[in-house]
């Protein structure tokens, strides 16, 4: 079970489901669906819900709702905070065009450094980084002109680029590269 984009609760059966799972913080609207057609434009046919991700993909040794536990503990005692994103950039061995963070860097820093243990801890393939991802898997030819078409775009919206980081979502990925919402976790939420 899990929750799709638009809040509709779904059912994906669970030999449909991978052991990948990911902590992030989802970037509300007008902000997030700017840059959800942001992402549509670049890539043609994805699915995005504009996010940061706290803690990258990862599989777990350990069942997904002790995992959620542990998220569900961390968020209880971390204050709400606010995300300001700034320009655009690329990661330059995997050529994955993002936004950087202007504000709000070290918390997911620190967010990451905390929740990378316990039932969540994996060594990571990459250093972590936290950013919005606008396109990945950018066919060799296009690198050049995706990253200026989406330099561009970001630099013509005149829309809010502040955001308020006040939950996380537990997600897991299928075999259809769809991301499902399990649980969320607020900040500052009293334990009962």
């Amino acid at each position: 079970m899990g929750f799709n984009s638009n809040g509709v609760l779904f059912q994906i059966p669970a030999e449909q489901r991978l052991n990948v799972f990911a902590l992030v913080i989802y970037i509300p609207d007008p902000l997030g669906r700017f840059l959800d057609d942001l992402r549509k434009d670049l890539v043609p046919g994805c699915n995005p819900h504009a996010h940061v991700s706290v803690l990258p993909p990862r599989p777990l040794t350990v069942d997904w709702q002790l995992a959620s536990e542990q998220v569900r503990q961390y968020a209880s005692g971390r204050p709400p905070f606010d995300v300001t994103l700034g320009a655009v950039r690329m990661f330059p061995v995997t050529n994955v065009v993002y936004i950087e963070l202007a504000k709000g860097a070290d918390e997911f820093f620190q967010m990451h450094d905390a929740m990378n243990s316990g039932a969540l801890q994996f060594a990571e393939p990459f250093v972590y980084h936290p950013h919005v991802t606008l396109a990945q898997e950018i066919p060799p030819g296009s690198v050049a002109e995706v990253y200026a078409r989406a330099k561009k775009m970001w630099d013509q919206y005149t829309g809010p680029r502040t955001f308020r980081a006040e939950r996380t979502a537990f997600v897991q990925n299928t075999l259809k590269n769809c991301w499902i919402d399990l649980a969320e976790a607020e900040f500052g939420a009293v334990t009962v």
